[in-house]
């Protein structure tokens, strides 16, 4: 008898919750909730085309040719510096990252910033679950990348030492997502 109490009396909890849980859904509007369960038709590049806020990205894309790695139709996870994280740079490092002789430098540089493989928030949250609190993932240039968390903030440093804070993630595209960052990874030795 007693098994048959605990079960009921665990079935009307969670009967509960699940009604709590809808009435919540139900207050918020459907543009908030849609984006979460629908990817998008845009690939990763006509998805950065479309933002003012990564016109330097999308640029220097365009001159290293990776645009059209992440036009391919696989799936690709792009650490995305916004123009706001190219502005950290200073204007000598700029002008030498820009300059066409330094082509293969910054797209070793913009390499770093690639994984092959989509990793939306939670995988990356569920594989320092698992690492004890760190993730190593690996870029397409073939060097690590390690995720932390510190406070609520997703922290990604690379084997230099630089850090980004992913402060917009899970743009989901055709082809992968996009996680937007504070900071340009540079490798010390760059020039």
């Amino acid at each position: 008898m007693k098994k048959w109490t605990y079960l009921v009396s665990l079935c009307t909890l969670l009967i509960g919750y699940q009604t709590k849980a809808q009435d919540k859904v139900a207050e918020l509007p459907v543009e908030q909730i849609l984006p979460y369960f629908t990817k998008s038709k845009k690939s990763i590049i006509e998805r950065t085309a479309s933002f003012e806020s990564y016109s330097t990205l999308l640029s220097v894309l365009k001159a290293t040719n990776l645009d059209q790695v992440l036009g391919y139709n696989g799936e690709f996870t792009i650490f995305a510096p916004s123009n706001l994280a190219f502005e950290k740079l200073s204007k000598i490092t700029t002008d030498k990252l820009l300059d066409p002789k330094n082509k293969k430098v910054l797209k070793t540089i913009l390499s770093h910033h690639i994984i092959a493989g989509k990793l939306s928030a939670s995988s990356i949250l569920r594989a320092m679950c698992r690492g004890n609190g760190s993730a190593n993932f690996t870029t397409i240039q073939g060097e690590k990348i390690i995720a932390t968390m510190k406070g609520i903030e997703i922290i990604l440093t690379d084997k230099s030492g630089n850090q980004a804070i992913i402060v917009r993630a899970d743009s989901n595209q055709s082809n992968g997502v996009i996680h937007e960052i504070d900071t340009v990874f540079l490798p010390i030795n760059i020039f």
